[in-house]
């Protein structure tokens, strides 16, 4: 049977089964309390409530983060409220307190630290109205939450429920509540009258006159009988109690209960209902505990009595453990002081009941010894003892009990008898001593740390990115004033969390320093140094200490020369070193300071004027914002210092901007008074990963949640703006402020670019009208229309489902139809019902989701209840892929979407027109193969099947058309590029684009909140150069920084093809990119686009004079197969205004292609180069590989040509299929480029233009035969290649380290993962890049495998070059070898096609997977993993020992048995596996390979060996003979 082992888990399942909303308050949100671990288990198996109509809602909030302020919104909205929480919060939130009492919310309250808690926290909320139970055993615990729960529904008014954890560790397990019981004593009617009442509260103040809703309980009238002779206490029944059923504490005692009275059971809600007393407190537990007792036989009273009835003395104990002190207490002999006494303890703590009180006493009793474990006591008497003494003075008939009171302090189990004898022996006494203390004043703490340690405020680890970021800028002259690491004797890191104690660590700090300052003046006169050296840097500095930079300068020369000198006048001043510095200062607090309870704090910084840095972390995700903040009185502390006047304040993201970051933080620095840094660091737990932050992050700066700005109030006084917007959006509040002090105007003046966004607030699209306007207009044009309407409704992923939208409506309009066609989402919901005939086509997306333009709508479709749809007729047409998803479990994801929106609509009673129609593109033509079926139904079902004159549809446009109708590659980006209105431009010119180096894309983390926003994408540019052989120049190096600081999003990356990518490049600033690059003597043209790309070169570091010929071939053969057009010059490098052409790199010839034709060839077309030993640029992925062959002499002589290669496919689709290159045989060095020219030429003339996917070289060979395309080449060429010559390779991955040629330079190779070149609070990569291409005399080279090589670095400078690597960590080469040789594409945010991370993923992915690695021995083995987002192939995945491809979002096909040397395709072994069952294929497999391989065996020839996996021969096998073979249905 299943049984509860803790009060956490007792009372968590209670507040699970009697609440609405659940606020789990937690010591961290990656830390659990002892509730959240069971709440947040109850709610992911979406376990069923009983007052709850749905399923409860937890939100964890962070115990320091004002918690209570939760507990607003779902009161007043009539949700039943429990807070679960330990006691460390409590004081804190009285002012909550007050006003939460008056509605039902429960507060269960465990006590810290367990086992020895303070009772403090509990008295001093005594009287904030809300009724108090305490619970002190596991029985009692699930109990006592029971009553708490019921008695707030009753009453309609708050109850705290309390209790020490501890005192139940020792407790037999429990069975779980009947959920029978909890129905029965839980008043659901009346539950339910709570949950439809609303408050009209709106504010935070709550009325006193609020009506409860309250069942009329009539109270109490008869008191309960004393005790009898037998010694039994009688009940309101008659029945006895059985003492085991109550209490573990009870140990056998005798115990009482009082009286019950019957409680009606009808539910009724006064009109006039009077206050909640104390009478009706009373009567409603009598009724609840007459209820528990009905069914389990265990009773409660306000008042628990252990002991003999005819007890002279008992102990009232408000503390921790009373079953300690009662088993004492059983045990004591007649000798000792404590023998034939009492125990009392509270279960009804507030209201206190007297009556109640007299009744459990026995008369008998003359002496009451009250303990009370409350440490922060402020009368001198305790508040118990108080509360005892007004209740039994005068209440019996003889004298009242003499009452001693105690202060309980921590008592060991082997002192307890020592303890009770004293506290006895003094009670007894004539003249009793009042207010001992018995035990220790604080616990140990070995035993208390775990719990009251998880309490103490921690800065989350993903906070230390801000951390890190101010010791880079300031170093030995940080100060942080609040640190929680700092040591001060008597105060909690509570407390230091706050900003009242940091400011004042401060000021006492400025005062050290005064103090410190005129000691060092007088040291200089006195001269108490062991030698005179100190004297002169102290007297120096002394003059300077006032000076920031001059005392900076002199402190570490000060410091070095005392700690020589071993005075002790010098060992004293370095005791205090760090004022030598004259200090950046700083304190650091969370988004907690932003509330209530902490911004008196931030104020008094402010309002001081001082010279005092705060930095405050925001960590709320911008995806939570709505929730939190409608209910939490948060402030923008940002605006309220701009208002104030007087401080520096900045908002920043490091997630968004690193510089911007630093340049705040410097300007805080140097203000003069108070400085506010406002950092953004979104997350839910703080365990998130920094993935989910970026995504939070982007968001929230995207929409201007979270602008990114800085404001300085004295910049006016050298002629500067005060306001400085780093961002693009910003949000209400910010305008008004911004509008009110003239700087709007100001800003948009500066920033014409931002002024359509800054117009527009964040949060002020109004989506459902945008939707009205469009759908409105649309009908206007078809009013002149005759025929039935016919409403066409999309959901698209790729477009295919707009495009067969838009051609259905067409065709229905000639048919005579008034047609209407939009995404769903664009589409009114509301007006669904007023339709006549409705045509929905949909797309499949990720595991069988909607596409994103068509989520809303079928969310809401979903949801629905009222939505009557009897008038209305119907179709869907659906597009999937019946083998995405092989394995029958994942079956039903074909066309689910379209499945289920037919299933819902004819639910809600829409009428079908014909059948659902299902598009699979497995058919022979696609999904086009049932849409030819499905279309002629559904004009027969509308009766305009038999029209006839229809119009001949023009064929679509495709890119063959584009690229014709170009005008060589001129389209219409010169006049897309001005036009303001969009960030982006006409499809066809998108296609164009391609071939001058740059795609349009938009951020996707952006995509769905900018669509709610009613916002177009995010939409910017992607850049690439062409880089023949991937070298640069130092020079270069620092233009292209500058250009993705300046004009990108602050990152480059090192593609697979060898050369610069810069992202985030908006319309406005394409133009000066482009520029840009072209002034660093580089060019775009041809980076991407149906022509020769970037030739590829393997990097080659130890050989220098074969790489320099290699280099120059792959420069010439780029620049021979350059296209001739002048469009690139003239709209990139034309000055606008005078029309001059700015050319700097590159030759503009002629106006037409004699190569290239009008059309360019059918594809992409790639080339690259590999030096043998060495396949680092993958020779056999491209279209042409050429295998470098170096004569006698070392140098370079010829080629072997390989032809046919590529990578690109289409999941699922057969047809499409990776391929190495074919070997056509050998060319001499200076014939390669016309050989290139002529395979290339070939491809131009044959190459598939009717079908992209079937474009590439690839199958342009396959289709006419290998031998036949190279007779076609040499035909061409006039020459026949010659034998290929023998060569031989080890590997395709990149050495790193130090390696020195034959020339004696040397050459680092660096580890650039995934080839992202960024700076990080962690890694500050790009800056030390910077600052070595400063100072580097060499070049710099970059890798196929997107790493980096500092080239040619000479004896004299290699001393300087190490000395900058160390710096900036650069030379780190320190990883296990799987990371060392991985590699990936960018894919999501940026990447259109992609369906999966990769980037962002794979670190994060091997990280898991090298504990295994190297437990097993193999840190040091090379094993080749890459990952692509998509099948296109970017990182060559297919070449790989290992790959992984994404198939949707966090789902990928796992490839094994790819040749080590890049020789061999890979092939499926298992499709559309998540993590965990990467990780269970993997580590195995990786244990297995140490185990069990042969020597020197590589990991895919081990695949393939042990029969995991079938090797693939060449391309056309690639789908044959998979691990995964396909299940039919």
């Amino acid at each position: 049977m299943a049984s509860i082992l803790t009060a956490g888990e007792a009372v968590a399942r209670i507040a699970y089964l009697s609440s609405d909303v659940i606020i789990s308050v937690q010591p961290s949100l990656a830390t659990e309390s002892e509730f959240s671990t069971f709440l947040t288990s109850y709610a992911t198996n979406k376990a069923n409530s009983i007052v709850c109509e749905t399923l409860p809602e937890i939100l964890p909030i962070r115990h320091n983060a004002d918690p209570l302020l939760s507990a607003y919104q779902p009161a007043r909205n009539g949700k039943l409220t429990s807070v679960t929480t330990s006691s460390a919060i409590l004081v804190k939130s009285i002012p909550h307190l007050y006003k939460l009492a008056k509605y039902p919310v429960v507060l269960h309250v465990s006590l810290h630290p367990t086992g020895f808690p303070d009772y403090g926290d509990i008295t001093s909320i005594r009287n904030t109205g809300f009724t108090f139970l305490q619970s002190n055993s596991l029985q009692e615990a699930q109990d006592l939450a029971l009553t708490a729960h019921a008695l707030a529904i009753e009453t309609g008014r708050g109850v705290v429920h309390f209790f020490d954890a501890a005192n139940s560790n020792a407790d037999q397990p429990i069975p779980h509540e009947s959920r029978k019981l909890c129905s029965q004593v839980l008043n659901l009617d009346l539950a339910r009258a709570h949950q439809e009442s609303r408050s009209e509260e709106k504010t935070l103040y709550v009325s006193e006159e609020r009506a409860p809703i309250r069942r009329a309980v009539p109270a109490q009238t008869e008191a309960a009988p004393r005790a009898t002779a037998n010694g039994l206490l009688p009940v309101a029944n008659g029945s006895t109690r059985d003492p085991s059923t109550a209490s573990s504490s009870t140990s056998g005692r005798k115990d009482s209960s009082s009286a019950q009275s019957e409680a009606e059971s009808a539910t009724t809600v006064d009109s006039q209902p009077k206050a909640v007393g104390s009478d009706d407190v009373d009567a409603t537990c009598a009724a609840i505990w007459a209820e528990i007792k009905s069914v389990t036989g265990r009773s409660y009273s306000a008042f628990h009595y252990t002991g003999p009835p005819t007890a002279e003395a008992a102990l009232f104990l408000f503390g921790s453990d009373p079953g300690l002190f009662s088993a004492e207490f059983d045990a004591a002999t007649p000798q000792d002081f404590f023998s034939r006494v009492g125990l009392i303890t509270p279960v009804l703590y507030r209201p206190w009941l007297s009556e109640r009180l007299s009744e459990v006493v026995p008369s008998s009793i003359k002496r009451i010894a009250v303990l009370e474990q409350v440490r922060r006591r402020t009368t001198k008497w305790g508040p118990i003892l108080l509360d005892l003494l007004q209740s039994l003075r005068g209440s019996q008939d003889g004298p009242s009990p003499l009452i001693v009171g105690y202060q309980l302090g921590y008592l060991e189990v082997t002192t307890i008898t020592q303890a009770l004898s004293g506290i006895f022996q003094n009670l007894r006494s004539k003249a009793p001593i009042q207010n001992l203390e018995i035990g220790l004043h604080t616990g140990p703490s070995g035993s208390l740390s775990g719990s009251q340690k998880e309490l103490e405020p921690k800065q989350p680890d993903l906070e230390n990115a801000y951390m890190r970021i101010l010791d880079q800028l300031f170093g030995q002259r940080l100060h942080v004033a609040n640190s929680l690491t700092s040591k001060t004797a008597g105060t909690s890191s509570s407390f230091k969390s706050n900003p009242e104690y940091g400011f004042g660590a401060l000021l006492a700090r400025k005062e050290h320093r005064k103090r410190f300052v005129a000691e060092i003046q007088e040291a200089t006169k006195s001269r108490p140094f062991t030698t005179d050296a100190p004297l002169k840097w102290l007297s120096q500095w002394a003059l300077a200490a006032d000076r920031t930079d001059e005392a900076n300068t002199l402190a570490p020369e000060i410091i070095a020369r005392l700690g020589t000198d071993g005075s002790p006048a010098a060992y004293k001043m370095l005791q205090s070193e760090g004022l030598f510095f004259s200090e950046s200062q700083w304190l650091i607090g969370s988004d907690a300071w932003s509330y209530d309870l902490g911004n008196s704090g931030v104020h008094n910084v402010i309002a001081s004027g001082e010279n005092v840095n705060m930095l405050i972390i925001d960590s709320t995700p911008y995806s939570e914002r709505a929730a939190q903040d409608a209910a939490r009185r948060k402030k923008d502390i940002g605006l309220y210092a701009m208002n104030y006047g007087n401080t520096y304040v900045a908002s920043v993201a490091v997630y968004s901007s690193y510089t911007q970051v630093l340049q705040a933080m410097m300007e805080a620095e140097a203000f003069t008074g108070p400085s506010i840094v406002l950092a953004y660091l979104p997350y839910n737990r703080e365990s998130d990963t920094p993935l989910t932050v970026l995504q939070e992050t982007k968001k929230a700066v995207d929409v201007g949640y979270w602008p990114l700005y800085r404001w300085n109030p004295r910049a006016e006084e050298s002629g500067e703006e005060s306001f400085q917007l780093d961002s693009e959006r910003i949000k209400q509040e910010l305008q008004d402020f911004l509008r009110r002090d003239n700087h709007m105007t100001q800003l948009m003046r500066r920033h014409p670019e931002f002024h359509a966004s800054l117009s527009e607030s964040y949060g002020s699209e109004v989506r459902t009208v945008q939707k009205r306007k469009a759908k409105d207009a649309y009908e206007s044009l078809l009013e002149g229309l005759q025929g039935a309407p016919m409403t066409v409704l999309f959901a698209s992923d790729n477009g295919n489902a707009e495009s067969l939208a838009k051609r259905l409506a067409s065709r229905g309009k000639a048919r005579g139809l008034k047609s209407l066609y939009m995404a769903m989402d664009e589409y009114p919901l509301e007006d669904l019902i007023n339709e006549e005939n409705v045509v929905f086509i949909s797309a499949t997306a990720g595991q069988g989701e909607f596409p994103q333009n068509g989520r809303n709508f079928w969310e809401a479709v979903k949801t629905t209840v009222d939505m009557d749809l009897a008038n209305i007729r119907f179709t869907v047409f659906a597009l999937g892929d019946s083998h995405y998803w092989p394995r029958k479990e994942d079956k039903h994801y074909y066309n689910k979407p379209g499945k289920d929106l037919f299933a819902r609509l004819s639910t809600l009673g829409g009428q079908k027109l014909v059948d659902i129609g299902l598009g699979d593109d497995q058919d022979p033509d696609g999904y086009q193969t049932g849409y030819i079926d499905w279309e002629p139904k559904l004009w027969d079902a509308l009766g305009v099947g038999n029209v006839e004159g229809l119009p001949d549809e023009p064929p679509p446009i495709t890119n063959e058309d584009i690229k014709r109708e170009s005008n060589f590659l001129r389209g219409t980006i010169a006049e897309g590029l001005q036009d303001p209105s969009t960030g982006a431009i006409s499809a066809a010119d998108q296609q164009l684009t391609k071939f001058h180096g740059t795609y349009m894309q938009d951020d996707r983390d952006l995509r769905d909140e900018r669509k709610a926003q009613g916002l177009e994408p995010a939409y910017s540019f992607m850049i690439r150069c062409r880089l023949p052989g991937g070298v640069a120049s130092a020079q270069q190096w620092q233009q292209m920084d500058a250009i993705a600081t300046n004009l990108g999003n602050e990152t480059m990356k090192l593609t697979t093809r060898q050369t610069f990518q810069f992202h985030g490049i908006v319309k406005g600033k394409l133009k000066p990119a482009m520029q840009a690059i072209n002034a660093g003597l580089m060019t775009t043209i041809a980076a991407c686009g149906d022509v020769n790309r970037n030739v590829m070169c393997s990097s080659l570091p130890e050989l220098s004079e074969l790489h320099a010929d290699t280099h120059a071939c792959a420069k010439k053969i780029s620049d021979h197969l350059l296209p001739s057009t002048t469009a690139y010059h003239e709209i990139w490098l034309q000055d606008d205004e005078t029309g001059k052409k700015s050319q700097i790199a590159g030759d503009a010839v002629q106006d037409f292609e004699p190569m290239y034709g009008p059309t360019y060839l059918p594809r992409k077309f790639k080339i690259t180069i590999a030096i043998p030993p060495h396949n680092d640029t993958d020779v056999y992925a491209h279209d042409v590989g050429l295998i470098a062959i170096k004569g006698e002499d070392g140098r370079l002589v010829g080629f072997n040509m390989l032809a046919g290669g590529g990578m690109g496919v289409t999941h699922n689709m057969k047809k499409t299929y990776p391929r190495a290159g074919s070997m056509l045989g050998y060319v001499s060095k200076e014939e390669v480029h016309i050989a290139c020219e002529k395979v290339m030429l070939v491809q131009r003339d044959h190459g598939d233009r009717s079908n992209r996917k079937h474009a590439r070289l690839k199958y342009t060979m396959d289709d006419m035969g290998a031998d036949v395309f190279q007779g076609k080449v040499e035909d061409l060429w006039g020459k026949k290649f010659e034998a290929p010559k023998p060569f031989h390779f080890e590997s395709n991955i990149d050495t790193f380290g130090w390696q020195q040629d034959e020339r004696g330079m040397w050459h680092f190779t660096l580890f650039i993962e995934n080839g992202r070149i960024e700076d990080t609070a962690d890694f500050p990569m790009k800056t030390g890049l910077r600052e070595i291409a400063k100072a580097h005399k060499g070049e710099f080279r970059l890798t196929g495998n997107q790493h980096l090589i500092l080239s040619n670095v000479a004896d004299a400078d290699l001393r300087e070059m190490k000395a900058l690597m160390k710096k900036y960590k650069l030379d780190n080469t320190n990883f296990s070898a799987l990371r060392l040789s991985s590699s990936a594409c960018v894919a999501f945010p940026t990447c259109g096609l992609a369906m999966a991370e990769s980037e962002r993923y794979l670190p994060e992915l091997i990280t898991k997977l090298e504990g295994v690695i190297e437990e097993h021995g193999l840190r040091q083995e090379s094993i080749v993993m890459r990952m692509t987002g998509c099948p296109n192939g970017c990182a060559r995945p297919w070449l790989a020992e290992v790959a992984f491809v994404g198939k949707a979002y966090g789902a990928y096909n796992m490839y094994l048995g790819g040749g080590y040397h890049g020789q061999r395709l890979n092939k499926l072994y298992r499709s559309s596996i998540k993590e965990e069952e990467i990780l269970a294929i993997m580590k195995p497999l990786v244990k297995r390979y140490a185990l069990e391989r042969n020597e020197g065996e590589r990991f895919g020839d081990f695949a393939i060996r042990i029969g995991m996996i079938k090797e693939t021969r060449e391309g056309k096998d690639f789908h044959d003979d998979t691990a995964e073979v396909e299940e039919d249905e």
